[in-house]
Protein backbone atom coordinates (compact mmCIF):
# COMPACT_ATOMS: atom_id res chain seq x y z
CA UNK A 1 0.00 0.00 0.00
CA UNK A 2 2.88 2.36 0.74
CA UNK A 3 4.29 1.86 -2.76
CA UNK A 4 0.92 2.61 -4.30
CA UNK A 5 0.61 5.87 -2.32
CA UNK A 6 4.12 6.91 -3.37
CA UNK A 7 3.37 6.11 -7.01
CA UNK A 8 0.16 8.18 -6.93
CA UNK A 9 1.95 11.08 -5.24
CA UNK A 10 4.71 11.06 -7.85
CA UNK A 11 2.17 10.93 -10.66
CA UNK A 12 0.30 13.91 -9.18
CA UNK A 13 3.52 15.90 -8.80
CA UNK A 14 4.43 15.13 -12.41
CA UNK A 15 1.06 16.36 -13.64
CA UNK A 16 1.40 19.58 -11.65
CA UNK A 17 4.88 20.29 -13.01
CA UNK A 18 3.72 19.71 -16.60
CA UNK A 19 0.72 22.03 -16.21
CA UNK A 20 2.90 24.72 -14.60
CA UNK A 21 5.27 24.58 -17.57
CA UNK A 22 2.38 25.06 -19.97
CA UNK A 23 1.18 28.11 -18.04
CA UNK A 24 4.64 29.64 -18.08
CA UNK A 25 4.85 29.17 -21.85
CA UNK A 26 1.49 30.82 -22.40
CA UNK A 27 2.48 33.82 -20.25
CA UNK A 28 5.73 34.21 -22.21
CA UNK A 29 3.93 34.13 -25.53
CA UNK A 30 1.33 36.61 -24.38
CA UNK A 31 4.04 39.03 -23.27
CA UNK A 32 6.42 38.59 -26.19
CA UNK A 33 8.42 41.82 -26.74
CA UNK A 34 7.21 42.39 -30.30
CA UNK A 35 3.57 41.86 -29.30
CA UNK A 36 4.05 44.13 -26.29
CA UNK A 37 5.47 46.92 -28.46
CA UNK A 38 2.60 46.71 -30.96
CA UNK A 39 -0.02 46.67 -28.22
CA UNK A 40 1.62 49.57 -26.35
CA UNK A 41 1.56 51.64 -29.53
CA UNK A 42 -2.14 50.84 -29.98
CA UNK A 43 -2.85 51.88 -26.37
CA UNK A 44 -0.90 55.10 -26.88
CA UNK A 45 -2.86 55.90 -30.04
CA UNK A 46 -6.09 55.23 -28.16
CA UNK A 47 -5.08 57.84 -25.55
CA UNK A 48 -4.13 60.32 -28.27
CA UNK A 49 -7.51 59.88 -29.96
CA UNK A 50 -9.33 60.50 -26.65
CA UNK A 51 -7.20 63.59 -25.97
CA UNK A 52 -7.95 65.05 -29.40
CA UNK A 53 -11.69 64.48 -28.95
CA UNK A 54 -11.54 66.15 -25.52
CA UNK A 55 -9.68 69.14 -26.92
CA UNK A 56 -12.10 69.41 -29.84
CA UNK A 57 -9.50 68.75 -32.54
CA UNK A 58 -11.46 65.81 -33.98
CA UNK A 59 -15.13 64.85 -33.90
CA UNK A 60 -16.60 61.79 -32.25
CA UNK A 61 -17.26 60.36 -35.71
CA UNK A 62 -13.60 60.78 -36.70
CA UNK A 63 -12.53 59.21 -33.40
CA UNK A 64 -14.83 56.24 -34.00
CA UNK A 65 -13.27 55.69 -37.43
CA UNK A 66 -9.74 55.83 -35.95
CA UNK A 67 -10.72 53.46 -33.14
CA UNK A 68 -12.14 51.10 -35.75
CA UNK A 69 -8.83 51.11 -37.66
CA UNK A 70 -6.89 50.45 -34.43
CA UNK A 71 -9.29 47.62 -33.59
CA UNK A 72 -8.61 46.04 -36.99
CA UNK A 73 -4.85 46.30 -36.39
CA UNK A 74 -5.24 44.67 -32.96
CA UNK A 75 -7.29 41.83 -34.48
CA UNK A 76 -4.65 41.34 -37.17
CA UNK A 77 -1.92 41.21 -34.50
CA UNK A 78 -3.85 38.51 -32.64
CA UNK A 79 -4.37 36.52 -35.84
CA UNK A 80 -0.68 36.76 -36.71
CA UNK A 81 0.27 35.61 -33.22
CA UNK A 82 -2.09 32.65 -33.41
CA UNK A 83 -0.29 31.47 -36.55
CA UNK A 84 3.18 31.68 -34.96
CA UNK A 85 2.77 29.95 -31.60
CA UNK A 86 1.79 33.08 -29.69
CA UNK A 87 4.32 35.57 -31.01
CA UNK A 88 4.68 37.74 -34.09
CA UNK A 89 7.60 37.71 -36.49
CA UNK A 90 9.71 40.74 -37.35
CA UNK A 91 7.96 40.92 -40.71
CA UNK A 92 4.57 40.87 -38.95
CA UNK A 93 5.72 43.61 -36.60
CA UNK A 94 6.95 45.72 -39.50
CA UNK A 95 3.61 45.39 -41.33
CA UNK A 96 1.68 46.28 -38.17
CA UNK A 97 3.96 49.26 -37.49
CA UNK A 98 3.31 50.60 -40.99
CA UNK A 99 -0.44 50.36 -40.38
CA UNK A 100 -0.06 52.05 -36.99
CA UNK A 101 2.01 54.83 -38.58
CA UNK A 102 -0.79 55.52 -41.05
CA UNK A 103 -3.34 55.82 -38.23
CA UNK A 104 -0.92 57.93 -36.19
CA UNK A 105 -0.57 60.42 -39.03
CA UNK A 106 -4.38 60.72 -39.16
CA UNK A 107 -4.51 61.46 -35.43
CA UNK A 108 -1.89 64.18 -35.50
CA UNK A 109 -3.32 66.29 -38.33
Amino acid sequence: MNRRLIALTLAALGAVSVSTGALAETTWQKEHPRRTEVNQRLANQDRRIHNEVRSGEISHQQAAALHHEDHQIRNEERAMASHDDGHITRADQSALNQQENAVSRQIGR
